[in-house]
């Protein structure tokens, strides 16, 4: 079996500790396939979860740890990137050291093909029999391991519904959502175009220049951990016109369109004069090059921020019942030329995986917790901390008299208030901290729970919908035409475009791409910031050009070349599953 390179670097590390499985060498463990789980474990263990979209580090705390105590007698212990600094140091220093962990989330395509041809996680073809809940969408299992010899991982954001729908049933992946009052009151100023946000938002600022907590307020406030290619807020402009970044490439999601990440005219660089402007104005924080989306999110919380580029921060942030009574949230603000990109449900599963270690603890233990996860009591659960759905029945929810899904008190003060603490019985404490930390969804928050007839998303329930009446609400429907959701008016106003669902999976770089694009990537980032904060456009301009040089110099254009061909072939599969599932 020939391994590319840099698998094959991760096989000579593992060679020298004795570590090598499946087809480096070394027969895997034999096991015998079962039929189901056992009811209940007697010894507590606690396992390591690499999470690498996760932003908590440490043992899961709170409701979500004592409900995983009592089913799986087991303690979850977060190893996470996104905290530990970004980047790839810590996934390559726990490679290395042969054990990446017990439980892995992993990004499906170069990551998971360079784990399983290097012996880090587990054959689950055994347990997969007992799996039930994951074997309704055995379909997207077969096809995530397809060419692996084994069941090595189980794909996340599962749905039954079709994948030239959204994957989201009140609100588009992105958006502009602005400060809805303060743009109100300037009599809701008419924008063609993403650059005529900039004057509103700097009236919006004057407005209300210090935040309830005495902390001043900026329209914008950027964070720096989610880098990659880029600046990951740079990036998210483009999608309220339909577009996606594919490494250094840029494309339309119907395929209508495609342009590299620095060219003159990029979407990319428009977003960096855009917020260059914007700085120019006072209208971004200056701890937007230090601080990581957790300040950030507290800052939105703490009503000093005015912009958001997704509906789960700006609405799960600020826009809580004490808000939201008087008048005051995010909503979305249509700019007349957008096409608001959002994500079809996935065929195919979403960018991440679940797998098993293969050094780990009891991994039948493991197998039945992500075999519960896409169970509707795992459903409800996983999903709560972010509120895309509604938590434990019986602690934020139950069926009401007539059969329909309803909040109770509690989860009335937890998804309308903003928070509330639980009862001791559930593990105390406040319900956001104590929600996972997995920041994954095994299956689609839109997905019908067939125990209701709804989505598990609680934000599409009409009991939900009742409740929630406010006076902004209430002001934002009569402004959009009556249009009952964000979703509504930009369908009713063919301002939406779906990507289909097709779970493009992105092959595994060669090794020489790898060095290039790792040469590049940082080269990107370090002049996106600076030209964000350049003091003069003629800085600004020059900063780009030594940008593109230098980029260039490094193999950008080499790099580019993949990226476009992937681009291109992600669009191919969109349109064949479209014919062939929509």
């Amino acid at each position: 079996m020939k391994l590319p390179k840099k698998a094959v670097a991760i096989a000579s590390a593992l060679a020298m500790v004795g570590l090598l499985t499946s087809c480096i060498g070394g027969a895997p463990e034999e096991r015998a396939a079962i039929s189901e789980f056992p009811d209940k474990w007697d010894e507590e263990i606690t396992i390591d979860v690499f999470d690498g979209v996760a932003n908590y580090m440490g043992i899961q705390e709170g409701w979500f740890g004592e409900l995983v105590k009592k089913k799986f007698n087991m303690k979850l212990n977060f190893i996470a990137p996104n905290i530990a600094g970004g980047g790839d140091t810590l996934y390559n220093t726990r490679v290395s050291a042969g054990n990446l962990g017990d439980l892995i989330v992993i990004d499906k395509g170069m990551k998971l093909d360079e784990l399983v041809q290097g012996g880090l996680v587990l054959d689950s073809t055994p347990f997969y029999p007992a799996m039930t809940n994951v074997e309704k969408f055995d379909t997207a299992v077969t096809h995530l391991n397809e060419g692996k010899d084994g069941i090595f991982a189980f794909p996340t954001m599962m749905s039954s519904i079709k994948p030239t729908e959204p994957d989201g049933g009140v609100d588009p992946s992105f958006g502009p959502y602005l400060r809805w009052d303060l743009y109100k009151q300037l009599g809701y100023p008419e924008l063609n175009t993403l650059e005529d946000i900039l004057p509103v938002l700097k009236q919006m600022q004057d407005l209300e220049p210090t935040a309830p907590n005495g902390a001043k307020v900026y329209a914008l406030s950027l964070f720096k951990d989610w880098d990659s290619n880029g600046i990951v807020t740079a990036k998210q402009p483009a999608a309220f016109y339909g577009y996606e970044d594919m490494g250094f490439a840029v494309a339309k999601a119907d395929g209508s369109d495609y342009h590299a990440l620095l060219d003159d005219d990029s979407e990319y660089l428009r977003a960096l004069k855009f917020y260059h402007e914007a700085n120019k104005l006072g209208l971004i924080d200056p701890e937007s090059t230090t601080q990581n989306y957790d300040t950030m999110f507290s800052k939105v919380q703490n009503g000093q921020v005015l912009f958001s580029w997704w509906p789960w921060l700006g609405q799960s942030a600020y826009n809580n019942d004490a808000n939201t009574q008087a008048g005051k949230g995010f909503e979305i603000v249509p700019l007349k030329d957008m096409n608001v990109l959002t994500f079809g449900a996935e065929v195919y599963g979403g960018a991440q995986t679940f797998a098993i270690g293969s050094k780990a603890k009891d991994p039948e233990r493991i197998a039945a917790f992500i075999d519960w996860l896409y169970s509707p009591e795992g459903r409800h659960a996983n999903d709560g901390k972010v509120m895309a759905a509604a938590g434990p029945k019986g602690l934020t929810w139950e069926l009401d008299d007539s059969g329909q899904p309803a909040l109770t008190e509690l989860g009335r003060k937890i998804f309308i208030g903003g928070d509330a603490e639980v009862p001791a019985e559930w593990g105390g404490g406040s319900f956001v901290d104590g929600g996972s930390q997995m920041n994954v969804s095994a299956v689609l928050p839109a997905d019908i729970d067939k125990e209701t007839g709804l989505p598990f998303s609680y934000r599409t329930w009409p009991t939900y919908q009742a409740l929630v009446e406010t006076p902004l609400s209430a002001d934002w429907k009569a402004k959009m035409g009556g249009a009952p959701t964000t979703m509504d008016y930009l369908r009713d106003n063919d301002q939406l475009l779906v990507a289909t669902g097709a779970s493009y999976t992105t092959p595994t770089d060669s090794s020489e791409i790898q060095t290039l694009r790792k040469q590049v990537e940082p080269i990107v980032v370090q002049y996106s910031w600076k030209m964000v904060f350049a003091s003069t456009d003629a800085e600004f301009d020059q900063l780009k050009a030594d940008m593109q040089e230098e980029a260039k110099g490094l193999g950008y254009d080499k790099v580019l070349e993949v990226d476009l061909e992937r681009a291109k072939e992600r669009n191919e599969e969109r349109e064949k599953v479209a014919k062939e599932f929509g």
